[in-house]
């Protein structure tokens, strides 16, 4: 790596766990293997940049610069905007939680969150990644990955494919996703979360590439096959024109 990518890589530390909220100076190094010169001079340059921060008796954590981009995102990105409106209804509606997701490398993270019921509660907020193997939400992303990045993708971790139910061999997985493109959507009940059903469309950027998913969480006791389809007529409607706004922006 370049001295770029090794300052850059000092992020990354942050990204471990959910429980990675500050790091020492000392766990740094000793995870890292750079120079304590080199690591001083990377830390004084993020920290100048606002990208991190410290406090003496608790370490690095991340800067005030992250939360001023996320406000950013949250105003500004194109696709939150196109989306805020139909999930705002399709939750009200159906008295669920509308979830927004993007693909990210070869997980999925939630980008925004609208909830039209306080009987559950998803724990699938913004800024959480999840696996692209589990839940309705994830699949939706998963069946349109190209052939090339989904080869990639379970060359990497076959076993795990296998675990998900999604197929023992490459073969078994490309059919399995295709039933899912022909349908034009997904549905899966408790792969997440226990109790609740899962229905999520996906959505494309103007060169009709997968761009992330609509999903939206319901109450498994609610549900049946007759209303499932009926939610699923919707949500892929609403995913519709949330790329029909992206690809005009």
């Amino acid at each position: 790596m370049n001295s770029h990518e090794k300052m850059l890589g000092i992020l990354d530390l942050f990204d471990s766990g959910e429980d990675a909220v500050a790091v020492t100076f000392e766990e740094m190094h000793e995870r890292l293997g750079y120079t304590r010169s080199t690591l001083y001079r990377y830390l004084k340059t993020l920290t100048d940049a606002g990208l991190l921060t410290s406090l003496p008796s608790v370490g690095y954590m991340l800067g005030p610069r992250i939360v001023e981009l996320d406000y950013k995102i949250r105003t500004g990105d194109v696709l939150i905007r196109a989306a805020r409106p139909v999930m705002e209804e399709l939750a009200s509606q159906f008295r669920g939680i509308a979830l927004l997701c993007r693909r990210y490398r070869f997980d999925v993270l939630c980008v925004h969150q609208e909830s039209g019921t306080d009987t559950i509660h998803s724990n699938y907020e913004r800024g959480r990644r999840r696996s692209l193997l589990h839940g309705a939400a994830s699949l939706g992303i998963l069946a349109y990955l190209p052939d090339h990045q989904l080869r990639k993708f379970y060359g990497l971790v076959p076993e795990q494919f296998a675990a998900a139910g999604l197929g023992t061999t490459l073969k078994e997985v490309k059919a399995a996703l295709r039933e899912h493109r022909q349908r034009g959507w997904v549905s899966t009940t408790g792969d997440v979360t226990p109790g609740v059903t899962g229905v999520a469309a996906p959505v494309f950027d103007s060169r009709s590439e997968i761009l992330g998913s609509l999903s939206l969480t319901l109450r498994d006791s609610r549900t049946n096959s007759k209303m499932i389809e009926n939610v699923a007529e919707r949500v892929v409607f609403c995913a519709g024109i949330i790329s029909k706004t992206v690809a005009r922006s």
